[in-house]
């Protein structure tokens, strides 16, 4: 089993610098994935209202047998919870559905800027925190814009901002933002799902010289750019491999040429927080 390496937040707590992601895993085969997930070493489970697995995800979690303090359970509240009060509930419904006192990581999904209620949703989260029920609070999908807002109106800087990242939607703007802010940086889609760059030459290239296959390549060059990387495969044997990044290094070159990739339509869909609204 892979020991994962960890980043510290801006809370103090300390995040495994890789995690499991479990969109679209549901039932028994989505708890057996994060079962299998956790015996390859995954510590960071990452779920969400919206996705309709928390229950899924939490008994693959007792199924596992991990102690409830080794394992770091992160999920977010959904667009139509925005309302003070409705965060606050869905919070609580969110650690009936996993059986648990308290989530780890808790993040607003999406910031749904045309119904502007992500003020108040991050006011019910610094409360959840406040109340012990979260341990720490982030977003996910927020601009520089929305952050702003956010930190003005409430004085906490969210823990977290998970966004789509990948080589060729590298969020160089926003990396900086997060730097500047103290904000970790995770990465929703790593390898770029159906359009992962498998087949492009430098990471063929870099995939060769290191002995490894094309996706630890990429998940690789997120740890070395110093975001956190979620993917998600149900298949134990894919789940070890992506795991396995940790006992070679890119060298600046690699990370820079696969930093290059980037394109200014390579998001995976028309997700744009400003427009997006998802409930």
């Amino acid at each position: 089993m892979t020991a994962i390496p960890t980043r510290r937040l801006n809370d103090n707590t300390e995040l495994p610098q890789i995690g499991f992601g479990t969109y679209p895993l549901r039932g028994n085969e989505g708890a057996h994935a994060v079962q299998t997930a956790i015996s390859a070493g995954y510590r960071l489970i990452d779920t969400a209202v919206n996705y309709d697995n928390e229950a899924a995800v939490g008994e693959g979690i007792r199924r596992s047998g991990i102690h409830r303090n080794e394992v770091f359970i992160a999920s977010k509240l959904p667009g139509r919870f925005h309302d003070y009060d409705d965060a606050v509930d869905s919070a609580r419904e969110t650690l009936w559905r996993l059986r648990v006192d308290y989530i780890d990581l808790y993040l607003i999904h999406w910031p749904n800027p045309g119904i502007n209620k992500y003020t108040d949703a991050w006011q019910a989260l610094v409360q959840l925190q406040k109340d012990g029920l979260a341990r720490s609070i982030g977003v996910s999908n927020f601009t520089e814009q929305h952050l702003r807002v956010i930190i003005g109106d409430s004085g906490v800087v969210p823990a977290v901002n998970q966004v789509e990242l990948h080589p060729y939607f590298p969020q160089e703007e926003l990396r900086t933002v997060h730097a500047e802010l103290g904000i970790q940086t995770e990465s929703w889609s790593p390898l770029g799902k159906r359009n992962a760059p498998y087949g492009e030459p430098v990471i063929e290239a870099a995939a060769r010289a290191h002995g490894v296959a094309p996706a630890q390549i990429i998940l690789r060059w997120h740890v070395q750019l110093g975001t956190i990387p979620i993917p998600k495969s149900a298949n134990p044997q894919r789940q070890g491999q992506n795991i396995d990044i940790f006992s070679f290094e890119l060298t600046d070159v690699e990370v820079a040429a696969i930093t290059a990739l980037g394109k200014a339509d390579g998001r995976l869909f028309d997700g744009d927080p400003d427009r997006h609204e998802e409930l």
